[in-house]
Protein backbone atom coordinates (compact mmCIF):
# COMPACT_ATOMS: atom_id res chain seq x y z
CA UNK A 1 0.00 0.00 0.00
CA UNK A 2 1.22 2.98 -1.06
CA UNK A 3 1.42 6.25 1.95
CA UNK A 4 0.09 9.56 1.34
CA UNK A 5 2.24 12.40 1.00
CA UNK A 6 1.79 14.62 3.82
CA UNK A 7 -0.23 17.79 3.44
CA UNK A 8 3.43 19.96 2.91
CA UNK A 9 5.02 17.43 0.59
CA UNK A 10 1.66 17.70 -1.67
CA UNK A 11 1.72 21.19 -1.31
CA UNK A 12 5.49 21.47 -2.66
CA UNK A 13 5.03 19.37 -5.40
CA UNK A 14 2.08 21.46 -6.54
CA UNK A 15 2.27 23.46 -9.99
CA UNK A 16 1.65 26.61 -9.25
CA UNK A 17 0.28 28.91 -11.54
CA UNK A 18 2.16 32.64 -11.48
CA UNK A 19 -0.63 34.86 -9.40
CA UNK A 20 -0.72 37.42 -11.79
CA UNK A 21 -2.33 34.73 -14.13
CA UNK A 22 -4.60 33.39 -11.76
CA UNK A 23 -5.66 36.46 -11.75
CA UNK A 24 -6.28 37.07 -15.01
CA UNK A 25 -8.17 34.09 -15.30
CA UNK A 26 -10.20 35.89 -12.17
CA UNK A 27 -10.86 39.23 -13.86
CA UNK A 28 -11.90 40.20 -17.86
CA UNK A 29 -9.27 42.12 -19.24
CA UNK A 30 -11.32 45.34 -19.56
CA UNK A 31 -11.63 45.36 -15.55
CA UNK A 32 -7.81 44.71 -15.28
CA UNK A 33 -7.37 48.05 -17.27
CA UNK A 34 -9.86 49.96 -15.37
CA UNK A 35 -9.16 48.79 -11.84
CA UNK A 36 -5.47 47.56 -11.81
CA UNK A 37 -3.76 44.32 -11.68
CA UNK A 38 -2.86 42.51 -8.73
CA UNK A 39 0.12 43.74 -5.79
CA UNK A 40 2.15 40.66 -6.42
CA UNK A 41 3.98 39.39 -2.98
CA UNK A 42 6.32 37.04 -4.82
CA UNK A 43 5.55 34.67 -7.96
CA UNK A 44 2.24 32.99 -6.20
CA UNK A 45 0.62 35.60 -3.99
CA UNK A 46 -0.77 38.82 -4.18
CA UNK A 47 -3.48 41.60 -3.02
CA UNK A 48 -6.49 42.69 -5.11
CA UNK A 49 -6.85 46.50 -5.01
CA UNK A 50 -9.89 47.63 -3.34
CA UNK A 51 -11.23 49.34 -6.59
CA UNK A 52 -12.96 45.95 -7.19
CA UNK A 53 -15.05 45.86 -4.63
CA UNK A 54 -19.26 46.31 -6.24
CA UNK A 55 -22.09 47.46 -3.72
CA UNK A 56 -24.40 45.52 -2.22
CA UNK A 57 -27.41 46.12 -4.72
CA UNK A 58 -24.62 45.22 -7.70
CA UNK A 59 -23.67 41.57 -5.70
CA UNK A 60 -27.64 40.72 -4.74
CA UNK A 61 -27.91 38.04 -7.06
CA UNK A 62 -25.16 35.69 -6.00
CA UNK A 63 -24.71 33.02 -3.91
CA UNK A 64 -23.15 32.91 -0.81
CA UNK A 65 -22.29 29.45 0.71
CA UNK A 66 -21.34 28.99 4.48
CA UNK A 67 -19.53 25.82 5.77
CA UNK A 68 -19.47 24.96 9.11
CA UNK A 69 -19.13 22.23 11.87
CA UNK A 70 -20.31 20.08 14.48
CA UNK A 71 -18.12 20.54 17.56
CA UNK A 72 -14.14 20.15 16.99
CA UNK A 73 -11.53 17.89 17.89
CA UNK A 74 -8.20 19.28 18.71
CA UNK A 75 -7.07 18.65 15.25
CA UNK A 76 -10.30 20.15 13.67
CA UNK A 77 -12.93 18.08 11.77
CA UNK A 78 -11.76 19.67 8.43
CA UNK A 79 -13.88 22.42 7.18
CA UNK A 80 -11.41 24.09 5.43
CA UNK A 81 -10.38 21.19 3.34
CA UNK A 82 -14.02 20.88 2.68
CA UNK A 83 -14.69 24.49 1.77
CA UNK A 84 -11.62 24.31 -0.58
CA UNK A 85 -12.69 21.06 -2.05
CA UNK A 86 -16.25 22.27 -2.60
CA UNK A 87 -14.81 25.17 -4.18
CA UNK A 88 -12.43 23.10 -6.59
CA UNK A 89 -15.96 21.05 -7.60
CA UNK A 90 -17.73 23.83 -8.37
CA UNK A 91 -15.29 25.44 -10.81
CA UNK A 92 -14.89 21.51 -12.41
CA UNK A 93 -18.92 21.77 -12.87
CA UNK A 94 -18.33 25.16 -14.20
CA UNK A 95 -19.77 27.89 -12.34
CA UNK A 96 -17.61 30.80 -11.75
CA UNK A 97 -16.80 30.86 -7.92
CA UNK A 98 -14.29 31.45 -5.74
CA UNK A 99 -13.93 30.28 -1.85
CA UNK A 100 -13.02 32.78 0.60
CA UNK A 101 -10.84 31.51 3.72
CA UNK A 102 -9.17 32.90 7.13
CA UNK A 103 -5.76 33.35 7.45
CA UNK A 104 -3.82 30.75 9.44
CA UNK A 105 -2.38 32.15 12.79
CA UNK A 106 0.85 31.58 13.60
CA UNK A 107 -0.06 30.61 17.22
CA UNK A 108 -2.28 27.21 16.57
CA UNK A 109 0.30 26.66 13.59
CA UNK A 110 3.58 26.23 16.48
CA UNK A 111 1.45 25.22 19.02
CA UNK A 112 -1.46 22.20 18.78
CA UNK A 113 -4.00 23.09 15.34
CA UNK A 114 -1.97 22.98 13.26
CA UNK A 115 -2.16 25.38 9.96
CA UNK A 116 -4.96 26.67 8.41
CA UNK A 117 -5.04 25.61 4.49
CA UNK A 118 -6.96 22.67 3.91
CA UNK A 119 -5.66 19.20 3.98
CA UNK A 120 -4.29 16.46 1.57
CA UNK A 121 -5.59 17.44 -2.16
CA UNK A 122 -7.89 19.63 -0.96
CA UNK A 123 -5.77 22.91 -0.15
CA UNK A 124 -5.04 26.31 -0.96
CA UNK A 125 -1.22 26.68 -1.68
CA UNK A 126 1.89 27.78 -1.04
CA UNK A 127 0.46 25.89 2.63
CA UNK A 128 4.22 26.70 3.56
CA UNK A 129 4.43 30.63 3.25
CA UNK A 130 0.34 31.16 4.19
CA UNK A 131 0.42 29.31 7.40
CA UNK A 132 4.27 31.22 8.24
CA UNK A 133 4.28 34.85 6.95
CA UNK A 134 1.94 35.30 4.32
CA UNK A 135 1.72 39.04 2.57
CA UNK A 136 2.71 40.34 6.63
CA UNK A 137 -1.06 41.33 6.88
CA UNK A 138 -0.81 39.65 10.57
CA UNK A 139 2.26 41.87 11.41
CA UNK A 140 0.56 44.80 10.08
CA UNK A 141 -2.15 44.05 12.46
CA UNK A 142 0.02 43.14 15.07
CA UNK A 143 2.23 46.78 15.15
CA UNK A 144 -0.86 48.77 14.59
CA UNK A 145 -2.59 47.37 17.46
CA UNK A 146 1.37 48.18 19.85
CA UNK A 147 1.08 51.65 18.02
CA UNK A 148 -1.56 52.34 19.99
CA UNK A 149 -0.72 50.87 23.27
CA UNK A 150 2.52 52.91 23.04
CA UNK A 151 1.40 55.87 21.71
CA UNK A 152 -1.06 55.43 25.70
CA UNK A 153 2.01 54.94 27.45
CA UNK A 154 3.54 57.93 25.92
CA UNK A 155 0.17 60.38 26.23
CA UNK A 156 0.75 59.83 30.29
CA UNK A 157 4.48 60.10 30.31
CA UNK A 158 4.07 63.64 28.61
CA UNK A 159 1.05 64.29 30.51
CA UNK A 160 1.10 62.87 33.64
CA UNK A 161 -1.33 65.18 35.37
CA UNK A 162 -3.80 63.46 32.93
CA UNK A 163 -2.95 59.85 34.68
CA UNK A 164 -4.68 61.29 37.65
CA UNK A 165 -8.10 60.98 35.87
CA UNK A 166 -8.14 57.29 34.71
CA UNK A 167 -8.86 54.61 36.91
CA UNK A 168 -7.85 52.06 33.93
CA UNK A 169 -6.09 51.42 31.10
CA UNK A 170 -8.06 48.81 29.16
CA UNK A 171 -6.09 48.32 25.76
CA UNK A 172 -4.13 45.61 25.63
CA UNK A 173 -1.15 44.45 23.56
CA UNK A 174 -1.42 41.35 20.75
CA UNK A 175 1.50 39.23 19.95
CA UNK A 176 0.64 36.50 17.49
CA UNK A 177 2.13 33.78 19.11
CA UNK A 178 1.08 31.34 22.12
CA UNK A 179 2.95 32.54 25.16
CA UNK A 180 1.12 32.13 28.64
CA UNK A 181 3.84 34.10 30.27
CA UNK A 182 2.42 37.71 28.59
CA UNK A 183 -1.25 37.50 29.98
CA UNK A 184 -0.12 40.02 32.62
CA UNK A 185 2.73 42.18 32.56
CA UNK A 186 3.49 45.34 34.20
CA UNK A 187 4.52 48.52 32.40
CA UNK A 188 6.04 51.44 33.98
CA UNK A 189 4.90 55.50 33.92
CA UNK A 190 7.46 58.38 34.00
CA UNK A 191 7.16 58.23 38.04
CA UNK A 192 6.98 54.52 38.35
CA UNK A 193 3.64 53.70 38.62
CA UNK A 194 3.31 50.07 37.94
CA UNK A 195 0.43 49.35 35.35
CA UNK A 196 -0.77 45.90 35.05
CA UNK A 197 -1.53 45.20 31.50
CA UNK A 198 -0.70 41.47 29.38
CA UNK A 199 -1.01 40.45 25.54
CA UNK A 200 -3.93 38.87 23.99
CA UNK A 201 -3.15 36.29 20.75
CA UNK A 202 -3.44 39.11 17.66
CA UNK A 203 -6.11 36.75 16.16
CA UNK A 204 -8.24 37.93 20.01
CA UNK A 205 -6.94 41.49 19.62
CA UNK A 206 -9.82 43.97 18.72
CA UNK A 207 -7.62 45.41 16.29
CA UNK A 208 -8.21 41.96 14.48
CA UNK A 209 -11.86 42.30 14.54
CA UNK A 210 -12.29 46.04 13.22
CA UNK A 211 -9.51 44.74 10.80
CA UNK A 212 -12.55 42.45 9.18
CA UNK A 213 -15.30 43.58 10.33
CA UNK A 214 -14.58 47.27 8.41
CA UNK A 215 -16.85 47.42 5.65
CA UNK A 216 -14.29 49.85 3.74
CA UNK A 217 -11.23 51.97 4.28
CA UNK A 218 -13.60 54.93 5.58
CA UNK A 219 -15.08 52.63 8.22
CA UNK A 220 -11.70 51.33 9.21
CA UNK A 221 -10.96 54.82 10.25
CA UNK A 222 -14.00 54.94 12.10
CA UNK A 223 -13.78 51.81 13.85
CA UNK A 224 -10.08 52.62 14.74
CA UNK A 225 -11.30 56.37 16.37
CA UNK A 226 -13.98 54.16 18.39
CA UNK A 227 -11.58 52.13 20.58
CA UNK A 228 -11.83 52.53 24.04
CA UNK A 229 -8.60 52.88 25.73
CA UNK A 230 -8.75 53.69 29.04
CA UNK A 231 -11.61 53.97 31.60
CA UNK A 232 -11.72 57.10 34.03
CA UNK A 233 -12.68 57.72 37.27
CA UNK A 234 -15.73 59.33 36.70
CA UNK A 235 -16.73 55.98 34.69
CA UNK A 236 -16.58 57.62 31.29
CA UNK A 237 -14.29 56.21 28.93
CA UNK A 238 -11.12 57.96 27.18
CA UNK A 239 -11.18 56.57 23.01
CA UNK A 240 -8.40 56.21 20.44
CA UNK A 241 -9.13 59.37 19.06
CA UNK A 242 -7.76 61.10 21.51
CA UNK A 243 -3.89 60.27 20.87
CA UNK A 244 -4.53 61.43 17.23
CA UNK A 245 -2.62 58.92 15.84
CA UNK A 246 -5.63 57.30 13.70
CA UNK A 247 -3.99 58.36 10.32
CA UNK A 248 -0.83 56.53 11.54
CA UNK A 249 -2.86 53.47 12.33
CA UNK A 250 -5.07 53.64 8.68
CA UNK A 251 -1.63 54.36 7.37
CA UNK A 252 -0.11 50.79 8.76
CA UNK A 253 -3.38 48.68 8.01
CA UNK A 254 -3.32 50.55 4.30
CA UNK A 255 -1.54 47.31 2.28
CA UNK A 256 -3.30 45.07 4.56
CA UNK A 257 -6.74 46.01 4.24
CA UNK A 258 -6.21 44.23 0.60
CA UNK A 259 -7.76 40.97 0.32
CA UNK A 260 -5.11 38.22 -0.56
CA UNK A 261 -5.10 35.99 -3.67
CA UNK A 262 -4.01 32.67 -3.77
CA UNK A 263 -4.88 29.44 -5.13
CA UNK A 264 -5.84 25.92 -4.79
CA UNK A 265 -3.88 22.56 -6.13
CA UNK A 266 -6.09 23.14 -9.21
CA UNK A 267 -5.16 26.68 -9.57
CA UNK A 268 -8.49 27.57 -8.92
CA UNK A 269 -8.25 31.23 -6.93
CA UNK A 270 -9.05 31.34 -3.63
CA UNK A 271 -9.45 34.26 -1.45
CA UNK A 272 -7.51 34.37 2.43
CA UNK A 273 -7.81 37.79 4.77
CA UNK A 274 -8.02 38.34 8.05
CA UNK A 275 -8.16 35.86 10.53
CA UNK A 276 -9.94 35.80 14.32
CA UNK A 277 -11.02 33.07 16.25
CA UNK A 278 -13.90 32.17 16.73
CA UNK A 279 -13.99 31.13 20.47
CA UNK A 280 -12.67 34.04 21.77
CA UNK A 281 -13.73 36.02 18.86
CA UNK A 282 -15.98 36.25 16.11
CA UNK A 283 -14.10 33.65 14.40
CA UNK A 284 -14.87 34.92 10.47
CA UNK A 285 -12.65 36.27 7.23
CA UNK A 286 -13.21 39.94 6.28
CA UNK A 287 -16.19 41.92 5.79
CA UNK A 288 -14.31 43.56 2.70
CA UNK A 289 -12.88 39.69 1.60
CA UNK A 290 -16.30 38.68 1.34
CA UNK A 291 -17.87 41.92 -0.37
CA UNK A 292 -14.68 41.23 -2.84
CA UNK A 293 -15.16 37.38 -3.49
CA UNK A 294 -18.99 38.34 -4.18
CA UNK A 295 -18.10 41.10 -6.50
CA UNK A 296 -15.65 39.04 -8.43
CA UNK A 297 -17.88 35.86 -8.66
CA UNK A 298 -21.18 34.06 -8.65
CA UNK A 299 -20.70 31.77 -6.08
CA UNK A 300 -18.52 32.36 -2.61
CA UNK A 301 -17.83 29.63 -0.27
CA UNK A 302 -16.96 30.77 3.19
CA UNK A 303 -16.32 29.34 6.24
CA UNK A 304 -16.47 30.43 9.66
CA UNK A 305 -14.16 28.49 12.53
CA UNK A 306 -15.16 25.92 14.70
CA UNK A 307 -18.32 24.80 15.42
CA UNK A 308 -22.03 26.19 14.53
CA UNK A 309 -22.37 27.25 17.88
CA UNK A 310 -19.39 29.85 17.60
CA UNK A 311 -18.32 31.06 14.11
CA UNK A 312 -21.82 30.05 11.88
CA UNK A 313 -23.56 31.70 15.02
CA UNK A 314 -21.71 35.22 14.56
CA UNK A 315 -21.06 34.92 11.01
CA UNK A 316 -25.26 35.03 11.10
CA UNK A 317 -25.65 37.20 13.83
CA UNK A 318 -22.72 39.32 14.08
CA UNK A 319 -21.24 39.56 10.49
CA UNK A 320 -24.37 38.87 8.41
CA UNK A 321 -26.02 41.63 10.28
CA UNK A 322 -23.93 44.23 10.18
CA UNK A 323 -22.84 43.99 6.86
CA UNK A 324 -25.80 42.93 5.30
CA UNK A 325 -25.18 39.44 3.87
CA UNK A 326 -27.10 36.24 3.77
CA UNK A 327 -26.11 32.69 3.33
CA UNK A 328 -28.48 30.86 1.01
CA UNK A 329 -27.31 27.06 2.24
CA UNK A 330 -25.47 26.31 5.12
CA UNK A 331 -23.21 22.96 4.80
CA UNK A 332 -22.33 21.23 7.94
CA UNK A 333 -19.53 19.36 8.07
CA UNK A 334 -19.60 15.83 9.82
CA UNK A 335 -16.50 13.98 11.06
CA UNK A 336 -17.20 10.43 12.21
CA UNK A 337 -14.07 10.56 14.41
CA UNK A 338 -15.49 14.04 16.03
CA UNK A 339 -18.51 12.44 16.59
CA UNK A 340 -17.25 9.30 18.25
CA UNK A 341 -15.20 11.80 20.24
CA UNK A 342 -18.00 13.74 21.44
CA UNK A 343 -19.63 10.21 22.36
CA UNK A 344 -16.66 9.51 24.67
CA UNK A 345 -14.64 6.87 22.58
CA UNK A 346 -10.87 5.90 23.52
CA UNK A 347 -9.52 5.02 20.09
CA UNK A 348 -11.40 6.48 17.49
CA UNK A 349 -9.13 4.62 14.54
CA UNK A 350 -11.71 1.38 15.60
CA UNK A 351 -15.16 0.95 15.01
CA UNK A 352 -17.32 2.24 18.15
CA UNK A 353 -20.72 2.39 17.07
CA UNK A 354 -22.07 3.34 21.12
CA UNK A 355 -19.76 6.40 20.98
CA UNK A 356 -21.28 7.31 17.65
CA UNK A 357 -24.57 6.91 18.81
CA UNK A 358 -24.03 8.31 21.97
CA UNK A 359 -22.23 11.77 19.74
CA UNK A 360 -24.84 12.11 17.58
CA UNK A 361 -26.57 13.88 20.03
CA UNK A 362 -24.24 17.04 19.08
CA UNK A 363 -24.86 16.72 15.64
CA UNK A 364 -28.34 16.71 16.35
CA UNK A 365 -27.90 20.34 18.53
CA UNK A 366 -25.83 21.78 16.02
CA UNK A 367 -28.70 20.89 13.32
CA UNK A 368 -31.11 22.37 16.37
CA UNK A 369 -29.26 25.48 16.08
CA UNK A 370 -29.26 26.24 12.66
CA UNK A 371 -32.52 25.30 12.00
CA UNK A 372 -33.08 28.62 14.28
CA UNK A 373 -32.24 30.54 11.60
CA UNK A 374 -34.12 28.87 8.74
CA UNK A 375 -31.60 28.44 6.14
CA UNK A 376 -31.50 25.13 4.49
CA UNK A 377 -28.86 22.80 5.82
CA UNK A 378 -26.82 20.29 3.96
CA UNK A 379 -24.38 17.81 6.36
CA UNK A 380 -20.85 16.19 4.26
CA UNK A 381 -19.53 13.46 6.15
CA UNK A 382 -15.71 14.33 5.56
CA UNK A 383 -14.58 10.53 5.13
CA UNK A 384 -11.56 9.72 7.28
CA UNK A 385 -10.12 5.95 6.32
CA UNK A 386 -11.04 4.76 10.07
CA UNK A 387 -14.79 4.88 9.64
CA UNK A 388 -16.31 1.42 9.18
CA UNK A 389 -19.27 0.97 6.58
CA UNK A 390 -21.81 0.58 10.23
CA UNK A 391 -20.90 3.53 11.38
CA UNK A 392 -21.40 5.43 8.08
CA UNK A 393 -24.90 3.59 7.42
CA UNK A 394 -25.70 5.05 11.42
CA UNK A 395 -25.00 8.42 10.16
CA UNK A 396 -26.66 8.46 7.32
CA UNK A 397 -29.70 7.05 8.94
CA UNK A 398 -29.58 9.92 11.55
CA UNK A 399 -29.69 12.19 9.03
CA UNK A 400 -32.99 10.70 6.86
CA UNK A 401 -34.13 10.81 10.50
CA UNK A 402 -34.11 14.45 10.18
CA UNK A 403 -34.32 15.02 6.99
CA UNK A 404 -31.69 16.49 6.13
CA UNK A 405 -29.41 15.48 3.17
CA UNK A 406 -25.92 13.75 4.04
CA UNK A 407 -23.20 13.59 1.04
CA UNK A 408 -19.92 11.79 1.66
CA UNK A 409 -16.85 14.05 0.51
CA UNK A 410 -13.78 12.48 0.20
CA UNK A 411 -11.96 15.42 -1.52
CA UNK A 412 -9.02 14.77 1.53
CA UNK A 413 -7.92 11.76 -0.72
CA UNK A 414 -9.81 12.77 -4.31
CA UNK A 415 -9.27 16.43 -4.42
CA UNK A 416 -12.07 18.08 -5.78
CA UNK A 417 -13.93 14.77 -7.25
CA UNK A 418 -14.52 13.63 -4.24
CA UNK A 419 -16.59 16.93 -3.17
CA UNK A 420 -18.65 17.01 -6.15
CA UNK A 421 -21.88 15.27 -5.55
CA UNK A 422 -21.65 17.88 -2.27
CA UNK A 423 -21.12 20.80 -5.19
CA UNK A 424 -23.82 19.35 -7.11
CA UNK A 425 -26.38 19.40 -4.13
CA UNK A 426 -25.13 22.76 -3.48
CA UNK A 427 -26.39 23.89 -6.80
CA UNK A 428 -29.61 22.26 -6.84
CA UNK A 429 -30.70 23.82 -3.14
CA UNK A 430 -29.61 26.85 -4.59
CA UNK A 431 -31.51 26.98 -7.46
CA UNK A 432 -34.76 25.27 -5.49
CA UNK A 433 -34.74 27.41 -2.32
CA UNK A 434 -35.89 31.05 -1.95
CA UNK A 435 -32.93 33.54 -1.03
CA UNK A 436 -33.44 34.40 2.66
CA UNK A 437 -32.71 37.84 2.97
CA UNK A 438 -33.57 38.43 6.69
CA UNK A 439 -32.74 35.53 8.88
CA UNK A 440 -34.34 34.55 12.22
CA UNK A 441 -31.79 36.23 14.23
CA UNK A 442 -30.72 34.01 17.74
CA UNK A 443 -31.65 36.91 19.42
CA UNK A 444 -33.09 40.12 18.61
CA UNK A 445 -31.31 43.26 18.03
CA UNK A 446 -33.21 45.73 20.42
CA UNK A 447 -33.33 43.35 23.54
CA UNK A 448 -31.27 44.21 26.82
CA UNK A 449 -28.49 42.27 27.66
CA UNK A 450 -29.50 39.27 29.65
CA UNK A 451 -32.31 38.64 26.96
CA UNK A 452 -29.65 38.39 24.35
CA UNK A 453 -27.54 36.24 25.98
CA UNK A 454 -30.42 34.05 27.34
CA UNK A 455 -31.83 33.44 24.14
CA UNK A 456 -28.47 32.86 22.35
CA UNK A 457 -28.00 29.96 24.89
CA UNK A 458 -31.32 28.42 24.67
CA UNK A 459 -31.63 28.87 20.84
CA UNK A 460 -28.12 27.76 19.71
CA UNK A 461 -26.50 25.92 23.10
CA UNK A 462 -29.47 24.10 23.99
CA UNK A 463 -28.90 25.80 27.91
CA UNK A 464 -31.92 26.49 29.55
CA UNK A 465 -31.59 30.26 30.49
CA UNK A 466 -32.30 29.92 34.47
CA UNK A 467 -29.37 27.59 34.51
CA UNK A 468 -27.28 30.12 33.38
CA UNK A 469 -25.08 32.15 36.53
CA UNK A 470 -23.40 35.83 35.86
CA UNK A 471 -20.27 36.76 37.83
CA UNK A 472 -20.66 40.20 40.89
CA UNK A 473 -18.84 41.57 37.55
CA UNK A 474 -20.85 40.66 35.08
CA UNK A 475 -23.77 41.85 37.02
CA UNK A 476 -22.36 45.15 37.47
CA UNK A 477 -21.50 46.06 33.84
CA UNK A 478 -25.26 44.83 32.99
CA UNK A 479 -26.66 47.41 35.82
CA UNK A 480 -24.31 49.76 34.26
CA UNK A 481 -24.78 49.37 30.85
CA UNK A 482 -28.20 48.12 30.07
CA UNK A 483 -30.65 50.47 28.28
CA UNK A 484 -33.44 51.82 31.40
CA UNK A 485 -35.93 54.45 31.36
CA UNK A 486 -33.21 56.57 33.49
CA UNK A 487 -30.01 56.14 30.91
CA UNK A 488 -32.14 56.00 27.31
CA UNK A 489 -30.84 59.15 26.15
CA UNK A 490 -27.13 58.68 26.73
CA UNK A 491 -25.30 57.97 23.33
CA UNK A 492 -23.30 55.38 24.62
CA UNK A 493 -26.11 53.43 26.09
CA UNK A 494 -28.43 53.81 23.05
CA UNK A 495 -25.25 52.57 20.94
CA UNK A 496 -24.33 49.30 23.03
CA UNK A 497 -28.53 48.60 23.61
CA UNK A 498 -27.83 47.47 19.55
CA UNK A 499 -24.50 45.64 19.85
CA UNK A 500 -25.16 41.89 18.92
CA UNK A 501 -22.96 39.13 21.10
CA UNK A 502 -19.31 37.77 20.85
CA UNK A 503 -19.79 34.79 22.99
CA UNK A 504 -15.57 33.48 24.05
CA UNK A 505 -16.45 29.95 25.48
CA UNK A 506 -14.73 26.85 24.48
CA UNK A 507 -14.67 25.45 21.32
CA UNK A 508 -15.26 21.86 22.40
CA UNK A 509 -18.95 21.88 24.00
CA UNK A 510 -21.43 23.66 23.89
CA UNK A 511 -21.63 24.78 27.49
CA UNK A 512 -18.65 26.72 28.82
CA UNK A 513 -16.90 23.80 30.09
CA UNK A 514 -15.37 21.82 27.60
CA UNK A 515 -15.98 18.51 29.39
CA UNK A 516 -19.49 18.58 28.77
CA UNK A 517 -20.13 16.34 26.24
CA UNK A 518 -21.77 15.35 24.10
CA UNK A 519 -24.65 18.10 24.82
CA UNK A 520 -25.76 19.95 27.85
CA UNK A 521 -28.06 18.38 30.55
CA UNK A 522 -31.35 19.88 31.64
CA UNK A 523 -29.02 20.75 34.47
CA UNK A 524 -26.00 22.50 33.18
CA UNK A 525 -25.02 25.52 34.51
CA UNK A 526 -23.43 28.42 32.08
CA UNK A 527 -21.45 31.04 33.83
CA UNK A 528 -20.58 34.65 32.52
CA UNK A 529 -17.50 35.90 33.99
CA UNK A 530 -16.63 39.54 32.39
CA UNK A 531 -18.62 41.64 29.42
CA UNK A 532 -16.45 43.69 27.41
CA UNK A 533 -17.27 46.28 25.22
CA UNK A 534 -15.32 46.15 21.69
CA UNK A 535 -17.16 49.61 21.00
CA UNK A 536 -14.47 49.77 17.59
CA UNK A 537 -15.43 46.35 16.48
CA UNK A 538 -19.17 46.82 17.73
CA UNK A 539 -20.15 44.23 19.45
CA UNK A 540 -20.14 42.79 23.48
CA UNK A 541 -17.47 40.29 24.55
CA UNK A 542 -19.58 37.97 26.61
CA UNK A 543 -16.99 35.41 28.45
CA UNK A 544 -18.12 32.79 29.52
CA UNK A 545 -16.21 29.61 31.46
CA UNK A 546 -12.07 30.03 31.97
CA UNK A 547 -11.58 31.56 28.53
CA UNK A 548 -7.67 32.75 28.01
CA UNK A 549 -7.43 35.44 25.27
CA UNK A 550 -3.38 34.43 25.08
CA UNK A 551 -3.33 30.85 25.04
CA UNK A 552 -0.46 28.53 26.26
CA UNK A 553 1.81 26.41 24.51
CA UNK A 554 1.28 22.17 24.70
CA UNK A 555 3.97 20.02 26.68
CA UNK A 556 4.22 19.00 23.06
CA UNK A 557 4.08 22.10 21.07
CA UNK A 558 3.69 21.48 16.75
CA UNK A 559 6.99 23.93 16.66
CA UNK A 560 9.24 20.58 17.55
CA UNK A 561 8.20 18.78 14.16
CA UNK A 562 8.78 21.73 11.96
CA UNK A 563 11.97 22.37 10.37
CA UNK A 564 13.72 24.26 7.37
CA UNK A 565 15.85 21.34 5.36
CA UNK A 566 17.65 21.58 1.92
CA UNK A 567 15.47 24.46 1.34
CA UNK A 568 12.17 23.53 2.45
CA UNK A 569 10.02 24.02 5.40
CA UNK A 570 9.19 20.68 6.83
CA UNK A 571 6.88 18.63 9.41
CA UNK A 572 4.19 21.88 9.08
CA UNK A 573 0.70 20.57 9.07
Amino acid sequence: MTMMKTDIEISQSAQLQSIDYVFEKLVPYDDRIKNGYIEQYGNYMGKIPLTYLKSGMECANKHLILVTSISPTKSGIGKTTVSVGLNDALKKLKKNSIAVLREPSLGPCFGMKGGACGGGYSQVVPMDKINLHFTGDFHAITTANNMIASAIDNYFYHNPEKELDIKKITFRRCLDINDRSLRTIYTTQRYGKLIQTGFDITPASEMMAIFCMAYDIDDLRKRIDKIIIAEREDGSFMYCKELGITGSIVALLSDAIKPNLVQSLYNNPVIIHGGPFANIAHGCNSVIATRMGLSLCDYVVTEAGFGSDLGAEKFIDIKCRTAGFSPDVIVLVVAIPGLKNQGGCKDITKEDTRSLEIGLKNLDQHLNALNTFGYKIIVTNNVYDTDTRNEQIILENFCKSRKVKCIKNTCYVDGRDGALNLAQEVIDTIDNTKHIAFPNWAYQKYDNIKDKISDLCENIYGINSDNIRYSYKAEKFIEKYDKTYENYKDELIQEISEYPICMAKTQYSFSDNPSVLPVPTHDTTFTIDEIKINRGAGFLVVIAGNMMRMPGLPKEPAAKKIDYVDGKITGLN
